[in-house]
């Protein structure tokens, strides 16, 4: 039996109904830098951990790779209740942390002392906190945690790995870029380019034109997210999403857009980079966060300082 959670609302934040709203769970090292505390907790273990958080509790942590991510998002809720103040389908951000309630003082204080909406605060004791990810209907959880990703998306939630990095904020509207296979899309076409090569890849693409791809880990959370931009004009919207694949557009492009067609879901603008490195032309859409299954690819955005989420 685990042990319960210990769970915070954050009273000066309106709840939000998690059944409507598109709920995003993050970890306090995905949403807060906590490299050097993370260190002593790993070098001279809990309680100086907790000595330590306790006696900076009013000290601010600085911003770490997913902040920028949640700012925006907190901008498309006041856009949504501009237009229509009764709407529920929101973005419902929660922290989850391996913190005891005592030690989490500290995490609770920064996000006051940074304007975030943060409706819950989870402190979990266990040490698989996934496991209560699906009971408060989480569609996306970023951790900097490997195993809790691993776990997550085995529980069936999107998920992805967010690496520690110096990020420059970028400006609203909320900007999201997706990969295309095993990241939006099922990795069918990756197993078949492994086996077969580029142009056996092309090949089977070319036969399978017309069959949609399967889903891939983040196809849920992009849905809900597509349904919170058809609320805006193209113009209007606070959300702006991207495509941006190692597919050649030519031979492998089709089937990808014929997909977001058969789901009913809208991106903004697709790149076909077959085979260019993404960094470039990530480094000009700035986006909050890029979501990639290769490490390659990941590199390549860090270096261009996007801030960026693994999917393994």
């Amino acid at each position: 039996m685990a042990e319960p959670e210990s769970t915070i609302l954050n009273t000066d934040v309106k709840q939000k109904d998690p059944s409507e709203a598109l709920v995003i769970a993050v970890t306090t090292r995905a949403i807060f830098n906590l490299e050097k505390e993370h260190k002593l907790y790993l070098e001279k273990g809990k309680e100086e951990y907790t000595r330590h958080q306790q006696a900076n509790q009013d000290k601010p942590l600085p911003p770490g790779t997913a902040f920028a991510f949640i700012q925006a998002a907190q901008y498309v809720n006041e856009k949504i209740l501009e237009s229509n103040p009764a709407e529920k389908d929101l973005f419902d951000i929660l922290v989850l942390s391996n913190n005891s309630p005592e030690s989490g003082v500290r995490i609770i204080n920064s996000a006051k002392h940074y304007g975030l909406e943060i409706s819950k605060f989870c402190f979990v004791s266990d040490e698989d906190s996934t496991q209560y990810l699906k009971s408060h209907g989480v569609k996306l959880f970023l951790s900097a945690d490997r195993i809790d990703v691993c776990n997550a998306l085995r529980r069936g939630v999107s998920a992805a790995l967010v690496f520690q990095q110096q990020v420059q904020a970028p400006s609203t509207p909320l900007r999201i870029v997706f990969d295309g296979d095993a990241v939006l899309f099922s990795d069918e076409t990756d197993q078949v380019f492994r086996e077969r090569g580029l142009e056996g890849a092309a090949q089977y693409e070319r036969v399978m034109e017309a069959v949609p791809m399967g889903e891939g880990p983040l196809k849920a959370f992009a849905m809900h997210l597509g349904k919170m931009r058809k609320k805006f004009s193209q113009e209007k919207s606070p959300i702006r999403t991207y495509l941006v694949t190692a597919r050649s557009g030519r031979d492998m492009g089709i089937r990808a857009i014929k997909t977001l067609r058969e789901w009913g879901l809208a991106i903004d603008e697709a790149f076909f980079m077959d085979g260019a490195p993404k960094g470039p032309i990530l480094a000009q859409i700035q986006p909050h966060i890029f979501f990639d299954d290769g490490l390659h690819n990941i590199q390549g955005a860090q270096d261009m300082g996007v801030p960026s989420a693994w999917v393994p």
